[in-house]
């Protein structure tokens, strides 16, 4: 399940490349991109939540099986879009065939990590917090890897071309799972009423509202902004613009498969939710030096001293600091919310906590198109740190109502309410 997961997310990432460079370059504005992701983000609002019922009712191996076959579905239909329509139906044409590709990646992804909680002793926290973090880390490090191929892709073989080749390669990972993938995992034994798909304890219900929040303040100048920033006022060609990204997202992958060993010590499990707090705290400061490096008062100033200045240089230093401090803060969110959930339906909770993930990527990418085209860079970061600020306060409540020990080399799985 995880092999199969890793090879479509780098189907993922790749085809955000190719759609983002593609039609920048036929000049669509940065909201008209910005559009072309919202069904793709809404489609995982709906998707996370339907999804985690569908893995308890029928297994884990049904929804993976699915998730892969509508990827393959949405590049080939996205590669077949006639070439003599216009901007309008363009538009709707792109939007539906990422609407299919959300849908396809959310089920794949609920299906890889609630197939982590299955199979990890309950009583073995420690390798589930592990397990976990590697699972979220490579995943993101092979995004970032897919955005460096589908810049490649779209340099090499073209927009068609490009998305040919994925679907082609992702078909051949479709058949291989299910000769190799027997086992269905996931599937309850008890009935799973509609009502408790929505019925949370209070510890999930905060971590996804800061979840919300969390993913938003990163996707309102990540998704848009920076690639067009970069493409258009630092002037950077398809393969800068996707090695930068993907060197971003690996390196996000990387650190959070290091968290556990970064944050292995005994302590209370308010102290699990205190690093939640204090990482959210330092990403509150970064988007605002960034927003201050980027702005005239620094440029006006490094003229004055006669030093050169490089504002694309002063962004990837600043997304590289965020991106450091955001991971561990994703990894902890990630690891606690699977810790809450239910060892016999774990993808509730998962697909629950997900689908709040989903919308603020929704909200953060509308808002990427939309405060870039009209006020720049520097609102979205602004915006940004603000968003962080609310994600913050969702987090105090959690780590007051347990006090329980936890180790993060053997972590003892909290009492649910």
């Amino acid at each position: 399940m995880t092999a199969s997961y890793w090879g479509f997310t780098i189907t993922d990432g790749a085809l955000r490349m190719l759609v983002l460079l593609h039609f920048h370059t036929l000049g669509y504005k940065p909201l008209d991109l910005a559009i072309l992701f919202l069904l793709y983000e809404a489609m995982g609002i709906i998707t996370n939540l339907f999804g985690g019922w569908l893995g308890v009712r029928f297994g884990l191996r049904l929804t993976l099986f699915a998730g892969l076959f509508i990827q393959v579905v949405a590049l080939l239909m996205l590669s077949a879009m006639p070439t003599d329509i216009t901007i309008s139906l363009s538009v709707v044409y792109v939007m539906t065939s990422q609407a299919l590709s959300g849908v396809a990646k959310d089920l794949t992804k609920m299906s890889s990590k609630s197939a982590v909680k299955v199979v990890v002793a309950e009583d073995d926290q420690g390798t589930l917090f592990k397990w976990v973090s590697i699972l979220t880390g490579s995943k993101n490090a092979l995004k970032g890897a897919g955005f460096f191929i589908g810049g490649l892709l779209l340099q090499e073989f073209g927009f068609q071309g490009a998305l040919n080749l994925m679907a082609g390669g992702l078909f051949v990972v479709l058949l291989a799972c299910t000769q190799l993938l027997k086992d269905d995992l996931g599937k309850s034994e008890k009935n799973v009423t509609f009502k408790e798909m929505f019925s949370k304890t209070r510890e999930i219900n905060y971590l996804s509202a800061a979840r919300i929040f969390l993913f938003a303040s990163r996707d309102v100048w990540f998704v848009v902004g920076v690639p067009v920033f970069l493409a258009s006022t630092a002037g950077w060609n398809y393969n800068q613009v996707g090695a930068s990204m993907a060197s971003w997202i690996i390196g996000y992958g990387i650190v959070q498969a290091y968290v556990p060993n970064l944050l292995r010590h005994r302590s209370s499990l308010s102290h699990v939710t205190f690093s939640a707090k204090m990482w959210c705290f330092i990403l509150l400061f970064i988007p605002v030096l960034i927003a201050l490096g980027l702005s005239n008062i620094v440029s006006d100033w490094l003229s004055g001293q006669e030093i050169e200045y490089n504002p694309a240089l002063w962004l990837m230093i600043g997304l590289a600091i965020f991106g450091v401090v955001f991971a561990v803060n994703s990894a902890v969110h990630s690891y606690l919310i699977v810790a809450y959930s239910d060892a016999d339906k774990p993808s509730l909770s998962i697909g629950f906590y997900y689908m709040a993930n989903a919308l603020g990527r929704l909200i953060g990418t509308f808002l990427s198109g939309f405060i870039f085209q009209y006020w720049g860079l520097l609102a979205c970061l602004i915006i940004s740190s603000i968003m962080v600020l609310i994600a913050l306060v969702l987090t105090f409540p959690l780590g007051n109502v347990r006090d329980e020990t936890v180790s993060y080399t053997h972590l003892t799985l909290p009492t649910k309410r």
